[in-house]
């Protein structure tokens, strides 16, 4: 029984196509019609469709009545799932990139990882900087309060705080976004 995939139900028709349109009467628009808006009987619809060995699709079946197509809904549903993909290609993907540091990180570790921060920002992602408190190290919470605080504020010109530092388990963390540029 060992590799058989999920059931998956079949994905229902987001639209109705020819014979599946149940109103008696239906509004066609489209080059195929005279006028190009005409409410006709759906069986006259259908038939106009299948003259041009094209479908009957219903566009707005909340109307009153419905109103129907007359295109290749093979076509019409490719052109569709292309629409989405380059909707979902367009929306933005945010990058998380962490820093960490310790209570007692020196000038020049915190300089360095100050500077791969401001890189982080200048490409448009997001910074989450955590203080890791290791063993008894966490009671100089203060101390890492105070280094994300000073990271912050010299972090300041190219992005902003988006949460202050906030203590979560044996972490304190801070996220910092990246100044939108206004032209």
């Amino acid at each position: 029984m060992r590799g058989r995939r999920p059931f998956k139900p079949r994905q229902e028709e987001p639209y109705k196509v020819n014979s599946k349109i149940r109103a008696r009467e239906v509004r066609v628009v489209g080059d195929f019609v005279d006028g190009g808006n005409v409410v006709l009987p759906t069986e006259e619809a259908i038939k106009i469709a299948k003259k041009h060995e094209l479908d009957l699709v219903e566009i707005s079946p909340n109307a009153s009545p419905p109103v129907c197509k007359v295109i290749d809904y093979a076509k019409f549903k490719y052109e569709q799932k292309k629409k989405q993909k380059e909707i979902k290609a367009n929306a933005a993907k945010t990058v998380l990139k962490e820093i960490r540091f310790g209570p007692n990180t020196d000038d020049h570790d915190f300089q360095f990882k100050l500077k791969h921060a401001i890189n982080f920002l200048k490409d448009g992602a997001k910074v989450k900087a955590y203080v890791h408190f290791v063993g008894r190290s966490i009671v100089f919470k203060e101390r890492g309060e105070m280094l994300l605080l000073k990271f912050a504020q010299a972090l300041e010109e190219y992005g902003h705080v988006e949460q202050l530092p906030k203590m979560e388990g044996k972490r304190m963390n801070m996220f910092v976004a990246p100044k939108t540029s206004k032209k």
